[in-house]
């Protein structure tokens, strides 16, 4: 999965744009950067494509079809605007190419991308190249057409190499593509260091330079509680809770841990039940998460409360009441199977409802876990299908988990007023206390906040680390290791030890990865291989929780997931390999990486195994955390 700057489009982007986009992001290289729209002296180059072994390629998009087209040339083209209006435009082969010289100008400024003597003194070290999309076209129209004869082949992309929803497209023949958009093969080609590809980035639209100097506001400065309660007290604590929220829309804010998605269960639960006749809909943006929703619902639904409650239930059970009025999506399932529409369908949907020019589904109780990765889109969206009569919407959300930070206020988003209406949660029933502190002595030393949490407040709520545990269990452990095989032998070993010894079922376990590939190997399929060979059975999760092919936890093995794709989730033990990948190299806002490894490491209950075989920021500290021995490194049981 490629890095993205930005990281979500602007909503004026085109429908082309976003398919592309989204293609780049879900099958290039982690160690690939694209960019959208960059500045680079006074130009726009529309897609940039970045990569170790690739260089650079720039990328021009057309949603030409064939009704717009009426005359092509290599010079010109003629080509029918959307108001219906003819104009002349620049054959888009020798646009990107020209867009590529003026970007490949720009860069032979900075010395370290350069040849410093020789035949090749002041040329760039690396290959640039160019081409051209045409995301409304496929190859068979685009050559039906004869824009082959005044455009190369090799140079353009067409629909089908773009879309994943194509039969005809594959992942390896996207990559291999943007490849050969060069002209230049005379050089050997060069391994771009994270240096240069920090010079190249440097030179354009200085967001790295910005990002780097990211500050968290001041007055979204959210709680961290990691103070320690039996989970056993848990279930009863989150439904009184639910039960003493009262009517219309709600605000919950907590911690890791602090039980705010039981809350969310047990609201929906006491909803369906009070209300049969309501219509509910439970959201999240992980499919990962939604699956562990529709469970915890599904399994509190067939909890009787009391009596007459143990009578519905058997009535349920012989068929003589309908199924439970709550739906359980994650946002992106629920825009395709409710609505029947895409992400980049939203802004118009909205300005449809508004305008009364849509017949969209209206609910009567709206539920949405982990809101803080919600764009303000969606919630303006969600809020429009909200029954009037009712206003029931329930937010629940950690805004220290969010990895974009929200930059309007709810009211606005929404439309719907939570001032005086959110609780706070503050109690941590997920972690040990071992888990607890070492998560929360990494994030003080990280964190922007710094030590301002230890005793530090916001808008009246207390900030409150860890002090006094009430369950405890065994330090979270450290490994160096030779090389990434050994970290993944060693963890298989550890997993089996675990099985065996303390009977934790391989479903409550997780191998947790920050990058799952770069330009010369997988450590996917390494973690895949080497689980196989144990005996070891095993399910990955497909990181990204915006994407739809992403399978869900399948019960029976142990997981492998994305660290971005488990909020909310919580596991018996976690591993995370690799650690010397975080901070990413390529994310220039090291603040989200903080909050990434916070979230990794509360995912444990019981057990928190790190292992790394390289060098970072984060793994210095965890070598300086082992040798004052307030840790060791997790110990490989001999399987007799």
């Amino acid at each position: 999965m490629a890095y993205m700057v930005p990281k979500v489009l602007r909503t004026s982007a085109t429908a082309g744009v976003r398919l592309l986009y989204r293609s780049l992001k879900d099958h290039l290289p982690s160690d690939y950067v694209v960019y959208f729209e960059p500045e680079i002296e006074g130009s726009w180059p529309e897609i940039v494509v970045i990569g170790p072994d690739l260089g650079l390629v720039v990328l021009e998009v057309k949603e030409y079809t064939k009704s717009s087209l009426v005359e092509a040339n290599r010079e010109e083209w003629q080509v029918f605007t959307a108001g219906g209006q003819l104009e002349t435009v620049q054959n888009p082969y020798r646009q990107a190419k020209e867009m590529a010289r003026h970007v490949a100008s720009e860069l032979k400024k900075v010395d370290s991308l350069v040849f410093a003597d020789g035949k090749l003194k002041g040329r760039l070290k690396f290959q640039h190249g160019f081409g051209t999309v045409f995301t409304r076209m496929r190859r068979k129209e685009f050559i039906e057409y004869k824009l082959d004869e005044v455009i190369p082949q090799s140079f353009v992309l067409c629909r089908d190499e773009i879309d994943p929803d194509d039969g005809e497209f594959s992942a390896d023949a996207l990559i291999e593509k943007i490849h050969g958009m060069f002209m230049d093969w005379s050089r050997s080609r060069i391994i771009l260091s994270k240096e240069d590809i920090g010079a190249i980035r440097q030179s354009f639209m200085p967001e790295a330079r910005i990002s780097a100097e990211f500050r968290q506001p001041a007055n979204e400065r959210e709680q961290y509680v990691l103070s320690m309660h039996h989970p056993k007290t848990m279930d009863l604590h989150q439904e009184n809770m639910a039960r003493l929220l009262g009517d219309r829309h709600r605000l919950i804010r907590g911690g890791a841990g602090s039980g705010k998605t039981i809350v969310l269960a047990n609201r929906a639960k006491m909803l369906a039940n009070y209300y049969p006749d309501w219509k509910i809909l439970v959201l999240c943006n992980s499919i990962a998460l939604s699956q562990s929703l529709r469970q915890m619902i599904d399994r509190k639904m067939d909890e009787p409360e009391d009596l007459l409650d143990w009578i519905r239930l058997a009535e349920q059970r012989n068929g003589k009441q309908s199924q439970s009025n709550i739906e359980v999506y994650n946002f992106h399932e629920w825009l395709t199977k409710a609505l029947r529409a895409k992400d980049t369908d939203v802004t118009a949907l909205i300005g449809k409802v508004q305008k009364k020019e849509a017949i969209l589904p209206m609910y009567e109780a709206i539920l949405i876990d982990e809101g803080q990765d919600f764009q303000p889109e969606w919630l303006k969206l969600l809020s429009s299908l909200l029954n009037p009569a009712t206003q029931n919407l329930l937010l629940v959300e950690d805004r220290t988990q969010s990895a974009v930070r929200r930059k309007s206020s709810l009211l606005k988003d929404t439309g719907l007023d939570f001032r005086g209406r959110s609780r706070v949660l503050s109690v941590n029933y997920r972690n040990t206390s071992q888990i607890a502190q070492f998560a929360w002595d990494f994030y003080q030393r990280y964190s922007v906040l710094g030590n301002g949490l230890r005793h530090g407040s916001s808008k009246g709520v207390e900030i409150i680390p860890p002090q006094s545990a009430r369950r405890n269990g065994t330090e979270p452990s450290i490994r160096r290791c030779g090389s990434f095989r050994e970290e993944v032998r060693a963890a298989a070993e550890q997993i089996r030890y675990l099985h065996r010894e303390h009977q934790v079922p391989y479903p409550e376990m997780v191998i947790l990865y920050r990058v799952k590939d770069n330009y010369y190997s997988s450590y996917i399929d390494m973690i895949r291989r080497e689980l196989k060979g144990q005996g070891l059975p095993h399910h990955w999760l497909t990181g990204d929780a915006d994407e739809n092919q992403e399978p869900v936890p399948s019960g029976d093995g142990v997981n492998i997931a994305a660290i971005d794709s488990v909020k909310g989730l919580d596991f018996q033990a976690v591993f995370i390999v690799n650690a010397e990948n975080m901070p990413f190299s390529l994310e220039e806002a090291e603040e989200h990486e903080v909050s990434l490894f916070y979230i990794a490491m509360t995912r444990a209950i019981e057990w928190l195994h790190i292992s790394y075989s390289g060098d970072s920021k984060f793994t210095l500290y965890l070598d300086e955390t082992r040798q004052k021995g307030l840790e060791q490194e997790f110990p490989v049981k001999k399987m007799g």
